[in-house]
């Protein structure tokens, strides 16, 4: 009789368990304010951090050499696949920020960060970006030769130098 109580209570807590498990794990994928930052350089907050269409605005709004002491969350598209020295966030329109970080104080992961949100801190500024650098952050982005071969031109870009960033980490 105790041994038939024993496994009717165990099947009971382990089918208990199992349902609070599940319910937890589908809140956390559901609330986007539970997410969690892993923080690189400075410690920064999100509060406060315009949108990747306010960040473009401000950018289309900037001339050559100017400079903005900004914060701004956004998804990341690439990261440097040797270093991870710098990062690409996206805005609209196709465009890209192409961030680097203060001092070269600190690195973000080479791999698995696309795709995740980020939010960074620092100064955002337009730079004419010439062929020969286009060339090598082509290749350490790990581009073919054939695509590196087709960068002829400078191009105006929009860049960001970091002092922190908060990369979400997913669950």
């Amino acid at each position: 009789m105790m041994k038939k109580i024993f496994s009717v209570l165990t099947i009971v807590t382990l089918v208990v368990a199992c349902n609070k498990k599940e319910n937890n794990e589908t809140a956390l994928e559901t609330s986007k304010d539970t997410l969690s930052y892993t923080v690189f350089g400075d410690s920064i907050t999100k509060e406060g951090a315009l949108t990747r269409e306010e960040m473009f605005a401000k950018y289309e709004s900037m001339k050559a050499n100017d400079t903005l002491d900004v914060k701004f969350a956004s998804d990341i598209n690439a990261t440097c696949k040797k270093k991870g020295c710098w990062m690409t966030l996206s805005l609209i329109k196709d465009k890209e920020a192409f961030v680097k970080f203060k001092d070269y104080a600190f690195f973000v992961p080479k791999e698995g960060a696309e795709k995740h949100s980020a939010i960074v801190e620092g100064k955002a500024f337009i730079e004419e970006t010439s062929v020969d650098q286009l060339k090598h952050e082509a290749k350490d982005a790990g581009k073919s030769q054939a695509e590196i071969d087709q960068i002829t031109q400078p191009e105006k870009n929009y860049r960001f130098m970091a002092n922190g960033v908060l990369i979400a980490d997913v669950k």
